[in-house]
């Protein structure tokens, strides 16, 4: 389920959180990962950020309704992927919303809340194939 009310955040909205917004995020950020991982594996190691130039993927990013600032997660998912996308409305909370975003947009969002330039994303992968990546809330490493 995309929400297209709500706008993504800007790097400027999000360097105004404070420390009860990463509280909130990286709790919402584990309540995702609960829910998803009932659709796919996620790998235990984190891999290259999927920002390369000759790779090519759909950019969302899950933010919480209550604050859009509040980014919770981002997903990278593989353009013109055979499998079917992903139930979105039994994985997301009526707390969570799913935005898409363009490629520098995230990248944006990305370097500011993760600035360590690489290794920021856990592949996933269903029926054996890596289908995506993602980054958690909870890794959140500080900012620029």
């Amino acid at each position: 389920m995309l929400a297209t009310s709500i706008r993504p955040p800007s790097v400027q909205e999000v360097k105004k959180l404070d420390e009860s917004d990463y509280a909130i995020m990286s709790a919402l950020a584990y309540s995702l990962k609960e829910r998803i991982q009932n659709y796919i594996d996620i790998d235990p190691f984190t891999a290259p950020d999927p920002f390369d130039e000759k790779q090519d993927y759909n950019y969302s990013i899950f933010v919480d309704r209550q604050n859009p600032n509040r980014l919770v997660a981002m997903i990278a998912s593989k353009k013109n992927n055979p499998l079917p996308q992903l139930p979105w409305s039994k994985i997301l909370t009526p707390r969570l919303a799913r935005v898409s975003v363009a490629k520098q947009e995230a990248l944006g969002l990305k370097s500011e809340l993760m600035p360590k330039n690489t290794n920021n994303f856990y592949p996933y992968r269903r029926s054996g194939r890596i289908d995506g990546y993602i980054m958690f809330a909870f890794q959140i490493c500080g900012q620029h």
